[in-house]
C-alpha cells in the first residue's frame, strides 16, 4: 500500500493545474466567489458534508466588508469567469467562507485545518522575468495578486481533501476543512469563529507558504510570536469654507487629522511587552481654496499580547477624540479588522515534529520560528484552546522569488503537494 507521502507526491501535476488557475483569478477579502464555488464544488463530489455562507459566517463580525455595490460586481465578474450563479447567490453579502466536514462514522476526536483564500491589493508584475507571467498563469484582475501564497493554501485545502477520502480506514471521529475569507487586514476569521464553526474543535492546524521559512524542503511544526492587533478607520467630519474669503467659518478636518497622527506617535511604549502603532494613511481635502471638511485615516495597533494591545487601541481612540476636540470637528472611528496574540504548545510542537520525521521525507524539520506579525487564524488557535482543545500553526519552507504581498512574489510549486501530505498525517494521528 502506498503512504501518504507518496500518494500526496502523485497529485503533483493536479496541484500545480489548480493553484495556477486560482493564481490568474485572485479575489480580494470578502469577494472570493469564484474560489469558494470552486471548492465547494469539489468538496461537494468527493462527498463531503458542505456549509456555507450565512452557515458559516456571522454578518454582524464582518470586518471590512465592500459597499454592497462591489460585492454585487464581483459576484457578477465569478459568474462570468466560471463560478456556479446558484453557490454565488447563497454567498451574497460577501458570505463566502466554505467548511467541509468528513465524519468518520467512528469515535474521535474533532480535527480542523483552516486555509485562507483570499489574495492582496496587489498589481501582479507582467515582466518576463516574473515566472506567472512568462508561463502563462499571471492575474487577470487589476490591482489583485496572490502576493502571498493563499492561493496555494487552498490548493492544499483541497489535496488534503482528496487524501482523507482516500485515508478514510485510518481515521477517526470528525475532520473540519475550514476556508476562510478575508485573511489580509486580519478581517475574516472573527466572524467565522462567532458562527460556531470550531467550537467541537479538539485540534486546530493553520500554517502559511514560505513565511518566516524560504528553505526548501522544510516544515516548522509551530510559530510563536503572533502579535495581537486591531486596524481602526478614522473619519474626521468638519466644515467646508472659502479659504480666502471666510476661512473663520470653517472647521479644519485636515488639521485635526494631521494633529492625531503626530499625537499617536506618543503613545508611551509597554513595559510588559512589544507594542506598535502605524497611521498608514492619510487622505484630506478636496480643493487648494478649500477649508477642509473631510479627513480620513487608517491605523493598525499590535501588542505583544492581547491585553498591550487593548491598551494601545485604548489610547489610540482618546488621542483620536482629543484631536478632533482641539479642532471642534467629529470623528467616526470604526474597526476594519483585529487578531489576539496566540498560546505556543511546545510539547505539541515536539509531537508533530516526531510524527513528521517518521511519517514524511522532509530535508529539515524544525519545531520554533518567531511570526513577528500578525494572522487572524490566532481566532481560530485562540478559541480551540480557551475550550480546552489544541492548537499549531504551522510554516511551510519554500524559497520565494520576492518578499509577500510584493508584485514580483512566487514560490516553488514542489510544497504544495509536501504540506499536504503533513496535513492528512495530522488528521490520522490526532482524529483517533
Amino acid at each position: 500500500m502506498e503512504t501518504i507521502w507518496k500518494q500526496a507526491e502523485n497529485l503533483k501535476e493536479e496541484l500545480v493545474a489548480r493553484r495556477r488557475n486560482l493564481h490568474s483569478h485572485p479575489e480580494t477579502g470578502w469577494t472570493e466567489f469564484r474560489t469558494a464555488s470552486l471548492i465547494i464544488k469539489e468538496l461537494e463530489a468527493l462527498g463531503y458534508e458542505v456549509h456555507f455562507g450565512a452557515e458559516v459566517v456571522a454578518e454582524a463580525s464582518m470586518m471590512g466588508r465592500p459597499t454592497a455595490a462591489e460585492l454585487e460586481r464581483y459576484m457578477k465578474r465569478a459568474v462570468t469567469e466560471g463560478a456556479d450563479l446558484a453557490l454565488v447567490e447563497k454567498m451574497a453579502g460577501g458570505k463566502t467562507g466554505v467548511v467541509g466536514i468528513l465524519d468518520t462514522g467512528r469515535p474521535g476526536k474533532t480535527v480542523a485545518f483552516r486555509f485562507d483564500m483570499d489574495c492582496n491589493d496587489v498589481e501582479e508584475d507582467k515582466g518576463e522575468g516574473h515566472r506567472p507571467a512568462a508561463e502563462g498563469f499571471c492575474s487577470t484582475h487589476t490591482k489583485a495578486m496572490h502576493a502571498c501564497g493563499h492561493d496555494g493554501h487552498v490548493t492544499i485545502g483541497l489535496a488534503v481533501a482528496k487524501l482523507l477520502k482516500e485515508n478514510m480506514d485510518k481515521l477517526h471521529g470528525r475532520i473540519k476543512l475550514i476556508f476562510q475569507p478575508a485573511e489580509e487586514g486580519v478581517r475574516g476569521a472573527l466572524a467565522m469563529v462567532d458562527a460556531g464553526v470550531v467550537d467541537d474543535v479538539d485540534y486546530l492546524f493553520g500554517g502559511h507558504i514560505g513565511f518566516k521559512c524560504t528553505q526548501a524542503d522544510t516544515l516548522v511544526t509551530m510559530t510563536d510570536g503572533f502579535l495581537a492587533t486591531t486596524k481602526l478607520d478614522a473619519e474626521f467630519h468638519g466644515v467646508s469654507a472659502h479659504a480666502g474669503a471666510a476661512p473663520e467659518e470653517g472647521k479644519n478636518a485636515l488639521l485635526a487629522a494631521a494633529q492625531a497622527a503626530i499625537s499617536l506617535s506618543t503613545i508611551s511604549r509597554h513595559s510588559q511587552g512589544s507594542s506598535r502603532i502605524n497611521v498608514g494613511v492619510l487622505n484630506a481635502g478636496t480643493g487648494r481654496n478649500v477649508v477642509p471638511d473631510i479627513a480620513s485615516m487608517k491605523i493598525e495597533t499590535r501588542g505583544g499580547n492581547t491585553e498591550i494591545n487593548e491598551f494601545m487601541v485604548k489610547e489610540a481612540r482618546r488621542m483620536l477624540q482629543a484631536a478632533a476636540d482641539l479642532y471642534d470637528v467629529k470623528v467616526d472611528i470604526s474597526l476594519a479588522g483585529g487578531a489576539p496574540a496566540s498560546v505556543y504548545d511546545k510539547e505539541l510542537a515536539e509531537e508533530i515534529a516526531a510524527l513528521v520525521k517518521e511519517k514524511c521525507g522532509y530535508a529539515h524539520v524544525l519545531t520554533y520560528v518567531d511570526m513577528g506579525g500578525s494572522e487572524d487564524c490566532t481566532y481560530f488557535m485562540d478559541r480551540v484552546q480557551k475550550r480546552g482543545g489544541k492548537a499549531a500553526y504551522m510554516m511551510y519552507g519554500t524559497p520565494i522569488a520576492a518578499g509577500h504581498h510584493n508584485s514580483h512574489f512566487d514560490f516553488d510549486e514542489e510544497v504544495l503537494w509536501k504540506a499536504a501530505a503533513t496535513l492528512t498525517e495530522l488528521a490520522v494521528k490526532y482524529s483517533a
